[in-house]
């Protein structure tokens, strides 16, 4: 929550401000928050809002693979830790450079828990609320961006922008702590810490006894002896510290390389993508807009509360209705193409609209279809691999996510909007981009179910629905087993 606080922080009109204009009679208004501050271009303005991708990029990946030998608790304390100093040094910084590269750190934070909160609460969930449970967590994207707007703007008019940094920072403080302090936890498709450790003292002592008989040459030990055989055992060891890394670094190629083949995890992926370029883009420019299209007098805390109640309520809605419908990846797709198709279409015409009070209510409409995806997209990333590769499933999703989808959405927007100079023409583009969203997730749904009607016409046994969604989703993961119903509709077609 207080992390994507920071996000809607940093996109207020209270923090974010406004660049410095003149009239044609050389008439100029001073800037206001950082982008008047540092004077810069809108195009500046969106990079800032994307810097946190670099160190979330080059994090996330490190923290799912050292979840696999580290207690994941601490691992979290050292990413909030840096994630508390990064927003300190937002609130002090001089510079737009400094600025960027603390908005770069906050992303190391970001990736040492997103890729393995997920996976905790999947294990810990009860089996009929898992999707509600993840609808829970993941409500905190929409709410804590809408709280940042509100925060942001308030904090921001009655005192300055710097202390909306500050603030944070102590807030997250106490997080950072707990991280260190909190017993272990263990993760499904993982041996625990302390087996780890018994094995890796196994194989320690098996190292020392094997390099102990292989330093006898000739009746010598190698120690402190000839300078010639140093050096050789020198150059030994070295290569073997080289091996031991490309060993550690061998399994994680494997594992990526396991999730790139997946058909399911991929095209869930890419949908994700356009649906987070466009949510995205909304969270940082949304406040800018409806200011400009619609005079709001205070569009901060308009759209903070409109996607505060609507990110809540559909974010929940989703994970219920999924629940409700039987949680697999068959009826995930289904509820995920849905939404967003209908969401987009709420979200389009409100953009269309003049009338300020109709823009709110189909506006509210459409983000409240939008966010019932959330905990659906999740699912289908956690349930579609094997347990053990979980937190290395949400760490790339995210990645790709935010370096495909949201990152580059801020600053092209930005230049977008610099060369039509026309908000609502931008926001009319930018919605439109939902449809595609729509269309990855429903066209591959429906060549996949394709597959399972064929596969049920070959095998020419009655099968019930039920167990045709079954037999769906266990073609979606590729699954060997074979559920209860399918294996008694086959014993009952060979008797």
């Amino acid at each position: 929550m207080i992390n994507y606080v920071d996000r809607g922080a940093i996109a207020s009109n209270g923090v974010n401000g406004s660049i410095r204009i003149c009239d044609d009679r050389g008439i100029c208004t001073s800037g206001s928050g950082i982008q008047g501050e540092f004077d810069l271009t809108n195009f500046q303005d969106g990079l800032l809002s994307s810097a946190f991708m670099v160190g979330l990029l080059a994090a996330s990946p490190i923290f799912a693979s050292l979840a696999k030998s580290h207690n994941p608790f601490r691992l979290i304390g050292v990413g909030l830790s840096v994630w508390t100093l990064a927003a300190a040094g937002c609130g002090s910084a001089f510079s737009f450079w400094f600025i960027a590269i603390c908005r770069m750190l906050v992303g190391v934070g970001e990736a040492s828990f997103i890729s393995l909160a997920a996976p905790f609460i999947d294990d810990n969930a009860p089996v009929s609320q898992k999707t509600a449970w993840l609808a829970m967590f993941y409500m905190c994207i929409p709410t804590g961006v809408a709280l940042g707007y509100v925060y942001g703007g308030f904090v921001g008019g009655h005192f300055h922008w710097r202390y909306a940094f500050w603030g944070e920072a102590l807030l997250m403080l106490p997080f950072a702590v707990f991280g260190f302090v909190v017993k272990p936890l263990q993760l499904k498709g993982f041996c625990s810490v302390e087996s780890k450790k018994a094995l890796t003292s196994v194989e320690t002592v098996s190292a020392v006894t094997d390099d102990s008989d292989a330093s006898k040459l000739d009746g010598r030990i190698l120690v402190g002896g000839d300078g010639v055989i140093a050096d050789e055992l020198n150059k030994t060891s070295k290569s073997v510290g080289i091996h031991n890394i490309l060993n550690q670094f061998s399994p994680f190629a494997k594992d990526v390389k396991v999730l790139l083949v997946d058909q399911v995890y991929v095209i869930n992926v890419f949908g994700y993508i356009a649906y987070n370029f466009v949510i995205g883009a909304y969270s940082y420019w949304g406040p800018k807009a409806g200011y400009n299209i619609y005079h709001m007098k205070s569009a901060d805390m308009m759209f903070g509360g409109i996607t505060i109640v609507c990110g809540i309520l559909g974010t929940i809605s989703g994970g219920l209705i999924l629940d409700r419908m039987s949680a697999t990846i068959s009826n995930a797709f289904i509820l995920l193409s849905g939404a967003t198709f209908l969401g987009a279409i709420f979200c389009f015409v409100a953009f269309c609209l003049r009338s300020l009070y109709g823009f709110i209510v189909l506006f509210a409409v459409g983000e409240l279809l939008v966010f019932a995806t959330q905990a659906p997209v999740n699912y289908v990333c956690l349930h579609c691999v094997k347990p053990s590769l979980r937190p290395l499933s949400m760490a790339i999703s995210t990645v790709s996510i935010h370096i495909f989808g949201d990152v580059p959405s801020s600053p092209l927007v930005g230049v977008l909007q610099d060369h039509v100079n026309n908000w609502r023409e931008t926001a009319l583009v930018l919605t439109s981009i939902f449809f595609l969203a729509a269309g990855i997730w429903f066209i591959v749904w429906t060549s996949l179910m394709m597959k399972v009607k064929v596969k049920s016409l070959q095998s020419q046994q009655p099968i019930g629905s039920h167990c045709l969604m079954e037999m769906g989703m266990r073609v979606l993961v590729k699954s060997k087993f074979k559920s209860t119903c399918c294996k008694k509709n086959f014993a009952r077609s060979q008797m």
